[in-house]
């Protein structure tokens, strides 16, 4: 059974008052349409309540009955499953397009870990038109954005400019300023913990400042321009 997923309980619901359909219209489409003969009207509604998640194959049923794509039920997706549902591709078909053998992709996909090579994940980011940050979760590549991030901040952030610019696939030019900022923060807190009025709490702030510098670093680059 495919796991729960994320969901936008709101989303469905406004979807659904829209169409001026109850929750026992929509499913009845799930068991007409799509095979779903357990679904009930109490489904639907513990669905948009919250109080239940539906599974990957009742995302994609309930996005029929309701005549929208599967990505507008759904939360900002975090997994290779959801990305691949939000984008409307079959796991069959996905799989061919990137290259991978079929049962090789399931498995990826239901165990959360990416091991494709170099081509077959440059192919799985351009299918699923994954924005950077997205591409470096999906195919587990955190962990070395993180180091690099650590050393980059803890020593010449200038570098590891080329490397982190390989890694993101993001021009050498655009990761210029929020590594400096974000090195001059670092250091602005290591700074801090050598002073006279070094606490425990300021040396708190310097550890999670690395703890949290992979989200730091997206942070920095998907903010808007100054003016």
């Amino acid at each position: 059974m495919d796991p729960p997923i994320s969901f936008n309980a709101r989303a469905a619901r406004t979807l659904r008052e829209r169409l001026g359909m109850a929750p026992g219209h929509v499913a009845y489409g799930m068991r007409a349409s799509y095979g779903m003969s357990h679904v009930s009207p109490d489904h639907i509604t513990a669905w948009e309540r919250g109080e239940a998640l539906p599974t990957a194959n009742e995302v994609t049923a309930l996005a029929g009955a309701l005549w929208c794509g599967p990505g507008e039920l759904m939360g900002r997706p975090r997994t290779l499953l959801e990305h691949r549902l939000a984008r409307g591709v079959s796991a069959e078909d996905l799989a061919r397009l990137i290259g991978l053998d079929i049962d090789a992709y399931r498995y990826m996909e239901e165990t959360g870990r990416w091991t494709g090579d170099k081509r077959q994940s440059a192919n799985l980011g351009s299918v699923l038109k994954l924005p950077p940050r997205d591409f470096i979760a999906v195919t587990g590549q955190e962990d070395e954005l993180a180091r690099l991030l650590t050393e980059a901040v803890s020593t010449r952030w200038q570098a590891h400019v080329r490397a982190i610019a390989r890694l993101v696939a993001i021009d050498r030019r655009a990761l210029q300023e929020p590594l400096r900022t974000m090195q001059h923060e670092y250091q602005a807190l290591m700074a801090a913990t050598l002073g006279r009025a070094s606490s425990n709490s300021t040396a708190d702030d310097g550890r999670r400042f690395l703890e949290d510098i992979v989200e730091h670093f997206w942070a920095r680059i998907e903010e808007p321009p100054r003016q």
